[in-house]
This record gives C-alpha cells, structure tokens and sequence, in this order.
C-alpha cells in the first residue's frame, strides 16, 4: 500500500507547484485633485501682479534612483544610508514629472500668466528649473514616518541664460500610515507646502526681475 502512495504524493505536490500564485494588483498613486490654492501674502487674484512676463517655463530633474515612478523610503533606524521602494504600489510617474504638474497647475491658479513644460513647444520668458535631491518617506521607527522633500530652484532668464535667484527648499510632513497610502499622503501634503513657499518666493523674484528689465532693456 506504501508503495501506491508516493507516485500519488508526488502528483500532488507538482499539481501544487504548477499552479500559479495570485496577482496582487498594484496601486497606482497621485497628488490627487489640486485643492483651492493662494500664495502666501497674497489674498486673491487680483493682488498678484498681473503680466509681468510673458510666460514661464517649468522644468523639473530628479537624479537617476528617483527618475522612475517607484515609492521610495528609508529606515534611518536601521540603515540611513539604504532605500526601499514598495513592491505593490508605485505613482503614476515619476515624483519630478509628478511636481512639475503641480507646480504649473498652482501657478496658474494665482498668476494671469502663461505657464508651459519643456514638452509643450512654447517659447518662454523665464525658465524655472527644479532639481529633486529627495522624495521621500523616512522611518524614525518601525511605526512612525515623515515625508521628505528637498529640491533646489533656480529663476533663469530665458534669452540670456542668466541665472537670476536660487535657492534650496526643504519640507517634512507626517505619514499618517507606516505604509505606501501613508507615504502618499505624506509626500503630497509636503508637495503642496513646498509649493506654497515656491510661489512666495518667486512673488518677490519676478517683479523685481521684470522691473529691472524694464528700466534696462
């Protein structure tokens, strides 16, 4: 009888083997819908300075291990020096092509300007580049995680290539979750607060940029 039972057995397990584990479907993120936005200081349209240029130009460069739509974080309890990325979830592109929508949507809710994309083939003023150094959820923890956003932005004077004002933005933000919805949340409330800070500090640049251009032709 014994010896009946291990051709049996041994069906079993490759029938076993064979047949195919399911697919977990992966989650595929955004910023979601951009909420009513003003910059700072600023309390309606119509007190921002209206044209004073004729468009500007919105670029945005990430390096190569954040140049895919992957969610990266780290454990800076473990291994500050490592990154991780979710196996399951991921954003709908990458986080710089992901910013540089938002960035574009927000100032042409505050502004009567024109903004464009390298992509869109139209001449502009002012080129405004943005280059991610991070995008990030940090884990302090096992439990408990941030968002990190670190870029630098430089206002470049389109037909003269001329540097114009620079400067480095960082912001964290809370993951409400110790997972990849939590690091979406996060990385998108940190997005928009950036954002913020960004339209505040090109308020003050372009006036005084076009005024000066104005006088000096």
């Amino acid at each position: 009888m014994t010896i009946f039972l291990f051709p049996v057995l041994a069906v079993l397990l490759l029938a076993g083997c064979a047949t195919p584990r399911a697919q977990v479907p992966t989650a595929v993120y955004d910023f979601g819908l951009e909420q009513p936005f003003i910059a700072s200081g600023a309390t309606d349209k119509s007190s921002n300075p209206p044209h004073l240029f004729t468009s500007l130009l919105v670029a945005a460069t990430s390096p190569a291990w954040l140049d895919n739509p992957t969610i990266q974080y780290r454990l800076v309890y473990h291994d500050p020096a490592r990154s991780y990325t979710y196996a399951n979830s991921r954003w709908a592109a990458a986080p710089a092509t992901l910013l540089t929508q938002r960035v574009k949507g927000y100032i042409a809710g505050v502004s009567n300007e024109r903004v464009v994309s390298a992509g869109d083939g139209v001449r502009a003023d002012y080129i405004l580049r943005l280059e991610l150094e991070e995008f990030t959820q940090i884990f302090d923890t096992p439990h408990q995680s941030r968002a990190v956003i670190r870029l630098r932005a430089s206002l470049i004077e389109r037909s003269t290539r001329s540097l114009l004002a620079q400067r480095s933005f960082s912001t964290e933000q809370a993951a409400p979750t110790a997972n990849a919805a939590g690091a979406v949340r996060g990385l998108t409330e940190a997005s928009d607060k950036l954002i913020e800070n960004l339209i505040s500090w090109l308020a003050e640049k372009l006036p005084e940029e076009a005024k000066e251009l104005a006088e000096n032709p």
